[in-house]
């Protein structure tokens, strides 16, 4: 008896510290984003991650009033992470989904994208003959997702842990065909790295995915996050953001 009682009063007083823990930690808040995902997510020459995630993330912060720090997580990593504490949110152009919205939640978007298939410059392929052609995507993403549930059966299928691996198989003539973000490869196109050899091949499709910042379930920095991105909104300040980036509104 003793010892339930021991392990009860235990309980009692590790809940009565995490809480402690997290008031006097409120105003700190850290962000993982991935690091491979230009121009939204990258790693500079110094170390240091930078694109327009990142760029969001600090905005967010200064109206938070927030006392933040951004890490970089590899992309399998990220929810893991999140809800083991290693970071208290995601802002790494992670997608809205049924399925993630399962394990964590999610802010209101703060940008939109698309599909697009992509290859090489000349070249084409139907969709419903793609016996022998190799298709690849990232990992863990919607792309991948839309590939497996529609053509496994159809191509040969090639998953990868990040979008710059994807490309390098790509530029060394391992995979025929991408399926990737519209707007990541828009960036990609425009680079010296692609060596102008490739192009969009059709129109962009599933344009309402909507990218949002995750955060643990019920944790009240969803509604922190929701109020500092209408006010970068109304202020200008997302705008510019978004023109540093791409020409076109993202949102």
């Amino acid at each position: 008896m003793k010892m339930k009682t021991l392990a009860v009063t235990s309980l009692i007083f590790a809940g009565a510290a995490m809480t402690s823990v997290s008031v006097q930690a409120a105003d700190k808040v850290k962000i993982a984003t991935e690091g491979a995902w230009a121009p939204f997510n990258f790693i500079d020459d110094s170390g240091t991650a930078q694109g327009f995630d990142v760029d969001i993330a600090w905005a967010l912060c200064e109206k938070m009033k927030a006392d933040c720090d951004v890490v970089t997580q590899d992309w399998d990593g990220l929810i893991p992470g999140l809800k083991v504490r290693k970071f208290d949110a995601i802002i790494a152009s992670m997608s809205i989904t049924e399925e993630r919205l399962r394990v964590v939640d999610f802010t209101n978007k703060y940008y939109s994208g698309g599909l697009r298939f992509l290859g090489e410059k000349g070249t084409s392929f139907d969709l419903n003959k793609l016996d022998g052609k190799v298709i690849g995507a990232q990992r863990a993403t919607l792309g991948a997702q839309y590939l497996e549930d529609n053509f496994t059966d159809k191509a040969e299928l090639k998953f990868y842990d990040n979008q710059d691996n994807v490309y390098l198989d790509l530029l060394a003539g391992r995979l025929d065909i991408v399926l990737s973000d519209e707007l990541p490869t828009y960036n990609w196109l425009q680079s010296s790295v692609s060596g102008d050899k490739f192009e969009f091949k059709g129109d962009a499709f599933q344009k309402s995915d909507e990218i949002g910042i995750a955060v643990r379930k019920g944790d009240k920095l969803k509604a922190k996050f929701n109020k500092a991105l209408e006010e970068i909104l109304a202020d200008g300040t997302y705008a510019e953001i978004n023109a540093k980036y791409f020409p076109f509104s993202i949102y």
